[in-house]
């Protein structure tokens, strides 16, 4: 009996240790937690590490729905045709856009490597008007504005190695020397046309100082390059704290005609910003008939009409969340254009903006107006109530 005891006993001290020992066989050590985001700071806000890369990429973009009523800029009326007896009626301007943009940066030996990417989605009302001279067939009637998805467009896609800029852009003579105000309606009377394609250079001395060089190809029938001479636009820029002066000039190689702006910005107090700006362009060509394409007195940068135009306003900050903004433009040709809005911060990242227009035409009975303005009275008036989603 004692030796059967002890020989279970002996049995129950050996799987005692192995099980202790298949126990401490078993222990996996606690994972160390996983970076899966890691930011970035070094271009601002929003940027994280691309895994595995050095580069910062940030995305972001915006939500914005449309209503406009009237006849002014790009609502122009916004008309369709009763369904029942084929009357022309007054209807909404309505446009939602979702934007998404993506930055990168990257350092590198030779300078800061970064791109931009700007992409626009949208939907609302074509605008289309029936060519037929009853809009009572069912045709006409169900043409003449409707609303559905619009056009997809690529709005920037440009790489920038230090200063060496090249891929889609806006054009310098706008980017470089500053849009006409913070209104919606900004080119009542334009400024120069945007879209372009472009190699260019930008220097900065670090003391205020500043430069632009950039060649480009621009766009459409009248604006896009015809042989291969670029169309040149240079710039130069002095910034201090009371404000910014500021001057570009372009050549338009296909008119082989120059443009250029001057303008000054000040900052009289904290919370009001004042611009004025004039242009003068060269028109010889740009009126001369003969050329195969007749640009009608406007190039892709002397968009104004007429020789000389100028541009004005500001924005008044009225409290941390509501400002003004005011710009009155007026060209040679008699044209004149006033926008005026309150924009409303509801909460951080979301704006609403009421604007009103209005542009007198001084060329109205000219086929210049209604191919440039879209518009189609002498004098115009219309309103814009714009809700925006920033991320």
């Amino acid at each position: 009996m004692n030796i059967k005891s002890l020989l279970l006993g002996s049995a129950a001290a050996l799987i005692a240790v192995s099980g202790a020992r298949a126990a401490d066989a078993v222990v996996v050590a606690e994972p160390e937690p996983a970076e899966y985001v890691k930011i970035c700071d070094v271009y601002g806000s929003g940027y994280f590490y691309i895994p595995g890369t050095e580069t910062c990429l940030r995305i972001g973009g915006y939500v914005r729905y449309d209503i406009g009523v009237g006849d002014v800029g790009s609502f122009d009326g916004a008309r369709s045709f009763d369904h029942k007896d084929g009357d022309e009626q007054d209807t909404f301007y309505k446009n939602a856009r979702f934007t998404l943009k993506t930055w990168t940066g990257q350092e590198t030996e030779l300078g800061t490597l970064k791109t931009y990417t700007e992409t626009r989605f949208n939907f609302g009302n074509r605008n289309g008007y029936p060519s037929a001279d009853d809009p009572a067939t069912e045709a006409d009637e169900f043409n003449s504005n409707p609303a559905g998805n619009k056009n997809v467009s690529l709005n920037f896609a440009w790489i920038q190695l230090g200063g060496l800029r090249v891929g889609k852009d806006e054009s310098a003579f706008d980017t470089f020397i500053g849009y006409a105000g913070n209104v919606i309606q900004d080119t009542l009377v334009p400024y120069g046309d945007f879209d372009t394609n472009v190699v260019q250079y930008y220097f900065d001395a670090g003391n205020g100082f500043s430069a632009v060089v950039s060649l480009e190809e621009g766009s459409g029938t009248v604006g896009t390059i015809d042989s291969y001479v670029p169309h040149v636009v240079g710039g130069v820029k002095y910034t201090q704290g009371w404000g910014a002066i500021t001057g570009v000039v372009a050549y338009d190689s296909n008119y082989e005609e120059v443009a250029g702006k001057v303008r000054l910005d000040i900052t009289p107090m904290q919370n009001l910003s004042l611009f004025i700006m004039g242009g003068y362009g060269t028109d010889d060509n740009l009126t001369d008939s003969n050329y195969a394409i007749d640009a009608g007195g406007r190039g892709f940068y002397k968009q104004w009409g007429g020789n000389w135009a100028f541009w004005g306003g500001g924005t008044y900050t009225i409290n941390e969340k509501t400002s003004f903004n005011l710009q009155v433009s007026y060209d040679d040709w008699k044209n004149l254009g006033v926008a005026a809005n309150i924009a409303y911060d509801v909460v951080p990242g979301f704006t609403v903006t009421a604007e009103v227009d209005y542009l007198n035409a001084g060329k109205f009975d000219d086929a210049d107006f209604s191919n440039f303005t879209n518009a189609d009275k002498k004098s115009s008036v219309g309103g814009l109530l714009r809700f925006q989603r920033s991320f």
